[in-house]
């Protein structure tokens, strides 16, 4: 499952009583680096993610991708092919988040003051599920995922946002959508929402071809990367709330024709 990576020193770490986690390590530039805590699709710890850890070290991020599925005692294979659920607590998520957060801070190749989180899918929300806990937060970053975030979890986060998804998601709605930015803006959350033309649901994810979407993938890592910069650079002042809503939606939008891409 592991590849070798042209921008990237790659390893599998055990941490803080048995987190498993892919970590990536840029081979460019000088530390100290940023730092990047990677959460995986609904299908574990597969290659989309260890692509996505690499590719983060290429651009100058220490980047840990744990794996949630490493207390579970459930089939992990028939989870790798979609098969299975993980079955998985917010309380669990916080933890193994928070001791994660720990470690990569920890690494003398990381800058301590300048770490983020980024969920995808399934795992939209654990970047604000961490936030929740751990103020030490410097972003969060949700692709297509947290439609269902509950109101507390809304409230409690401190570290801008950036929210990503496609218009042709089908199990988002641009209505849901537009619920997620409503919350953001009556709790005074600092955000940053992108909805994509033509994306559906997994859009970022090459290792599928019928989801993946070149163009608006380029895009939406683009995306990632500013945010992450204008962060760094003091965009999002604690006295300031920003925000930000970026949409391309066809006049004739109907989820109801959205469907499920393989």
């Amino acid at each position: 499952m592991e590849e070798g990576y042209i921008g990237a020193e790659t390893s599998w770490v055990t941490y803080s009583e048995g987190i498993k986690g892919f970590l990536c390590i840029p081979k460019r530039w000088n530390p100290p680096y940023r730092g990047m805590i990677l959460c995986h699709e609904r299908y574990g710890l597969v290659k989309h993610t260890l692509d996505l850890a690499a590719k983060f070290a290429s651009y100058g991020y220490v980047c840990l991708a744990p794996d949630f599925a490493c207390r579970w005692n459930g089939d992990v294979e028939a989870l790798n092919r979609g098969e299975a659920h993980l079955d998985i607590t917010h309380a669990e998520i916080r933890a193994i988040m928070s001791d994660s957060l720990d470690h990569l801070k920890d690494l003398q190749q990381v800058d301590a003051g300048r770490c983020a989180a980024m969920g995808v899918c399934m795992s939209g929300i654990y970047p604000w599920l961490l936030n929740n806990v751990r103020k030490d937060v410097a972003a969060n970053i949700c692709y297509y995922g947290a439609s269902k975030t509950p109101d507390d979890v809304y409230q409690n986060i401190t570290a801008p946002s950036l929210v990503v998804f496609g218009e042709k998601d089908h199990g988002t709605s641009v209505e849901a959508m537009q619920n997620m930015r409503s919350k953001l803006e009556e709790y005074g959350k600092s955000y940053d929402f992108r909805i994509f033309e033509e994306g559906p649901h997994g859009f970022l994810n090459d290792t599928m071809p019928g989801r993946f979407r070149q163009k608006e993938a380029e895009a939406a890592w683009n995306v990632a990367i500013d945010f992450l910069d204008r962060v760094y650079a003091g965009y999002y002042p604690p006295d300031r709330i920003r925000q930000r809503w970026e949409a391309n939606i066809a006049t004739d939008y109907d989820f109801t024709k959205n469907v499920r891409m393989e």
